[in-house]
């Protein structure tokens, strides 16, 4: 369930109470009218009702995972709110064909699903969460800066503190550097290169990621997560 915070801002029920103390903080209130100002004057991607699809389709105390991103696709119909993800239809962006590459490899089956939009993660616990929500159209990085870092800092941290158990899977040095927020005594934080054509052979390919995440869950007597 979708709810409106005191600002206007739309987001899931559970994230909404999780992150009340972030929507009235004053780089909030600044980061909201920069967003809704560059909505009005120019092309920005996803839709705006796409801007906390993560948060609507994984719920705070379902979270099993987070697969931390970047910045939305800057292209028409790519973004959909989930990280790495693209919409029905739309042609796989190279770092997600080699992380379908990378699933097949380090589980030893083809997918079942060839479908980029990811929603069958996410209905399973898998956050895919941008460290940047928004971008303008053929502008990549134009939204870094404004806020959105902040924010999912927040987001990173609140997980850490009141979640057990949970797997991080930071690809990529932007990635890892807001990996300092996670508690690495109670979560697996699984690291390697960024899945793009360029360094993906450079440590991302027989990283085993997916692998390595259902290990730990079933570790910890959670169910895996179905990649294929």
């Amino acid at each position: 369930m979708e709810e409106k915070a005191s600002n206007g801002v739309k987001i899931e029920a559970s994230w909404k109470e999780a992150l009340k103390d972030e929507f009235g903080q004053d780089y909030f209130k600044e980061l909201r009218e920069f967003v809704k100002g560059e909505y009005q004057h120019a092309i920005v991607y996803p839709p705006p009702k796409n801007i906390f699809r993560a948060f609507e389709l994984c719920p705070f105390d379902k979270v099993e995972v987070v697969i931390l991103g970047q910045d939305p696709y800057h292209g028409p119909r790519q973004a959909n709110g989930l990280c790495f993800a693209v919409s029905e239809g739309v042609p796989l962006p190279p770092s997600l064909q080699n992380i379908f590459k990378e699933i097949e490899s380090d589980l030893g089956q083809k997918l079942a699903h060839r479908s980029g939009d990811l929603e069958r993660w996410a209905k399973q616990g898998v956050l895919l969460l941008n460290a940047t929500l928004t971008v303008a159209a053929h502008n990549a990085g134009s939204h870094q800066g404004k806020g959105w870092e902040e924010f999912t800092d927040a987001v990173i941290r609140k997980l850490s503190d009141e979640r057990e158990n949970l797997v991080l899977i930071l690809w990529g040095n932007y990635a890892k550097a807001k990996g300092a927020h996670i508690d690495r005594t109670k979560h697996l934080v699984i690291e390697s290169a960024h899945p793009s054509p360029f360094s993906a052979l450079s440590g991302f390919f027989s990283s085993k990621p997916f692998s390595k995440t259902n290990e730990y869950l079933e570790a910890h007597g959670k169910k895996p997560i179905d990649w294929l």
